[in-house]
């Protein structure tokens, strides 16, 4: 082949692959835009995106995921469980915080069980409601399992959370920082289903506010749960309100981190359930692929390596700007 044929050729061939992969970056792109929301969605009118952009802090936020993974497992009832709970209180010293305690009875015996209430005031009557369980599997107490993922990455990710309420002016709703307790099964899924020995320390929440009319003024329950995967993508939750789930994704949009989130549908039991029952708003923020087909969920590698302080920063933007925005929507859909 003479130099000029092949320099014909090579240019054609140029060509071709860069409309070929001009067609592949628009399919690509074609695909994102057809992502989530998906058609039941509620159609709402969101408030102007405007305002400074929100503030979260992933390195620092991954700091407290490895104070608290050092305690060791964090079984109820355990020393290390008592360690934690010292540690929280610690870190919210200062703040306004409601301990709610009180003895579950389980299929394995009483328990004491300790939920911890941050709670920062907003000019707006209403509660915006931020969730995460703190405790590790009580299964799996004699292993080496720390979670750090499931209950430390989330524990922390309101930490920070704490951060950037304390002290702050807040013109919108009253924020409440709920660390739940008792949250894991008392006896692995094999032997009893997950919903009949769990969710101990929620469900007590739920019902005490219920009882004294708190519970007509949560206007949204955000729950963050398994949320520091390296890896992170977000499932949209059948159990969750819709509508709410539309506000994240919103949220998720403005700050650019759409692709994490809603990728994959889900039906989640967790912590928002004693909620959801009782006709709040809520959105669960939970990531339930933790390493290939889970393998890291509920075993001992789950670890601090396998988390990211990017995937806590993402996580918790995204919580902030759906506070945000869930503060300027007037009025609010129905739950």
């Amino acid at each position: 082949m003479s130099r000029a044929k092949w320099l014909r050729w090579a240019g054609l061939a140029c060509l071709w692959m860069l409309v070929a992969c001009n067609q592949d970056k628009e399919s690509t792109q074609e695909k994102v835009r057809s992502a989530p929301p998906v058609a039941h969605d509620p159609v709402l009118n969101f408030p102007a995106d405007s305002g400074p952009l929100p503030a979260f802090d992933g390195e620092r936020a991954m700091q407290y995921v490895k104070e608290i993974v050092k305690f060791g497992p964090r079984p109820l009832a355990s020393a290390n469980h008592k360690k934690v709970e010292d540690y929280l209180d610690a870190r919210l010293k200062g703040d306004p915080v409601e301990d709610d305690t009180f003895t579950a009875e389980t299929p394995v015996g009483k328990f004491p069980v300790h939920n911890i209430v941050a709670k920062f005031p907003g000019a707006k009557d209403g509660i915006i409601v931020v969730a995460s369980h703190y405790d590790t599997n009580y299964p799996l107490r004699d292993t080496s399992y720390v979670g750090a993922n499931d209950g430390g990455s989330s524990s922390a990710l309101l930490l920070e959370l704490a951060n950037q309420l304390r002290g702050k002016p807040n013109d919108g709703y009253s924020v409440w920082l709920v660390w739940d307790d008792a949250e894991e099964a008392m006896k692995p899924d094999t032997e009893m289903p997950f919903m009949d020995n769990s969710l101990y320390g929620i469900t007590h929440l739920a019902e005490k506010w219920q009882a004294d009319g708190t519970l007509k003024k949560i206007k949204a329950f955000l729950l963050a749960d398994m949320i520091g995967d390296a890896d992170l993508n977000i499932d949209r939750d059948s159990n969750s309100t819709p509508w709410l789930e539309s506000v994240v994704y919103e949220a998720a949009t403005r700050l650019g981190y759409q692709s994490h989130f809603f990728g994959r549908d889900n039906q989640v039991s967790d912590d928002h359930v004693p909620f959801v029952k009782r006709g709040v708003a809520c959105a669960d923020l939970i990531d339930f692929d933790y390493g290939y087909n889970n393998v890291f969920w509920h075993t001992p590698q789950d670890t601090v390596d396998k988390l990211s302080p990017k995937s806590l920063e993402i996580v918790g933007s995204v919580v902030l700007e759906t506070i945000r925005i869930v503060d300027k929507m007037e009025p609010l859909p129905p739950k």
